[in-house]
């Protein structure tokens, strides 16, 4: 069970101060926008009428992501957002298919990874909502439907940053517990590789799509 508990730290001195960062999430967070980066260079590189493979991948997620994202927009908000939405369900998805790999962990089996895209969600969506709405409608929305519902309302907001980032989390971090457990009980054999690939591909799909989705909520919710 020490792997869990076992950190690789890369320290940089600042001012004073020990700057503490997780050296394996950010050589996993590295290593899957390397991957979508050579993906996206492979799916545009050769565009055609009749697609080969990578590009039939790459249009089929475009197309159906930004098919989420007029349902849940509306069409000349999800070109605005669809990039984003994009980007993010497949940056979390193969976060999430990385453990699937020997000695490859999953960036968000880190708090900080799911919790750092929830902020930025929560900034993208308040920052849409005053910029679409104006700042005092948006204000106003605050203190609907009694003004003393003000404080219930921001905490509201900060606990969806909170419930989005800590379901990833959780998920990502439960599985690797269940395997780890299981591993020491069977000794590596048969059920520990199906449950590895179980929570990787099945529950780290499921969790990407969820995070993105409510994020795309959150979005409609401040703009509408």
């Amino acid at each position: 069970m020490q792997e869990l508990g076992k950190i690789h730290q890369l320290i940089i001195p600042f001012f004073g101060h020990n700057l503490t960062f997780n050296l394996e999430v950010i050589i996993m967070t590295w290593i899957v926008i390397a991957i979508l980066v050579f993906f996206g260079i492979l799916a545009a590189r050769k565009r055609q009428i009749v697609p080969g493979p990578m590009q039939v991948v790459g249009e089929l997620l475009v197309e159906q992501l930004f098919g989420l994202a007029e349902e849940t927009l509306d069409k000349e908000m999800a070109k605005k957002y669809g990039p984003l939405i994009c980007a993010l369900f497949m940056f979390l998805t193969l976060s999430n298919w990385l453990g699937i790999i020997p000695h490859l962990e999953e960036p968000t089996k880190d708090l900080n990874t799911p919790l750092s895209l929830g902020i930025m969600g929560f900034f993208i969506a308040h920052y849409s909502g005053i910029k679409t709405r104006g700042l005092k409608n948006y204000l106003k929305g605050y203190i609907e439907p009694f003004f003393f519902m003000m404080p219930l309302n921001v905490i509201g907001e900060l606990a969806n940053v909170v419930s989005i980032s800590f379901r990833l989390f959780g998920n990502i971090m439960g599985g690797s517990i269940i395997i780890l457990v299981v591993s020491y009980l069977t000794y590596s054999v048969v059920l520990p590789p199906f449950l590895n690939l179980f929570f990787g591909i099945f529950v780290g799909t499921i969790q990407a799509f969820v995070f993105t989705m409510l994020t795309t909520v959150y979005i409609s919710l401040q703009v509408k």
